[in-house]
């Protein structure tokens, strides 16, 4: 069965980052906003006491189903282990393969997902939960791709959503 690619992607820190991630969802839901999506998510579930590899196979089914990958980019997302096969349970560290015969990847999901978009050539969004866009912060795979934007803005002593900022890069 083909899936078309009608779909938009999001990956991100959710430990850290879900707050950024709420709040695309909310501009996306609202009648008032917008931004307009529909979340690769809703493809196909995957229960985070699974497998890494089944996990990671989910992911690339429901970026087989994405025209556009965002990624949202904080504090810790360059740094994320969480995915990367020598965290699994069934990984064994003796001679370095998987319990289960499935092959080793030592990708956490963020950078799994990043090289994912380049391979598929998909449109590449990068917002940063923060005022300013600091590459640095970025995986490698999509530091140079794409339109980066920052999805918070300060002023009179606040923080606040800059919806423009995300707008204007879901619609470069």
């Amino acid at each position: 069965m083909a899936i078309y690619r009608t779909r938009t992607y999001i990956s991100a820190d959710f430990d850290h980052d879900r707050d950024a991630v709420d709040q695309l969802h909310k501009w996306n839901d609202s009648n008032y906003w917008s931004l307009s999506f529909t979340d690769a998510h809703d493809l196909q579930v995957s229960s985070d006491n699974s497998l890494y590899c089944s996990i990671k196979s989910s992911l690339k089914y429901r970026m087989d189903g994405s025209k556009t990958f965002v990624l949202i980019v904080g504090d810790h997302t360059n740094t994320v282990t969480k995915g990367g096969c020598q965290y699994c349970g069934s990984y064994n560290s003796h001679n370095y393969s998987c319990a289960k015969g499935y092959s080793v990847d030592y990708r956490s999901y963020i950078k799994y997902e990043c090289d994912k978009a380049v391979e598929a050539g998909i449109k590449i969004i990068v917002l940063y939960n923060d005022t300013v866009v600091n590459k640095s912060k970025c995986p490698e795979a999509v530091r140079n791709l794409g339109t980066h934007a920052s999805m918070v803005y300060y002023k009179d002593g606040k923080y606040y959503w800059d919806y423009q900022s995300v707008k204007k890069a879901f619609n470069a």
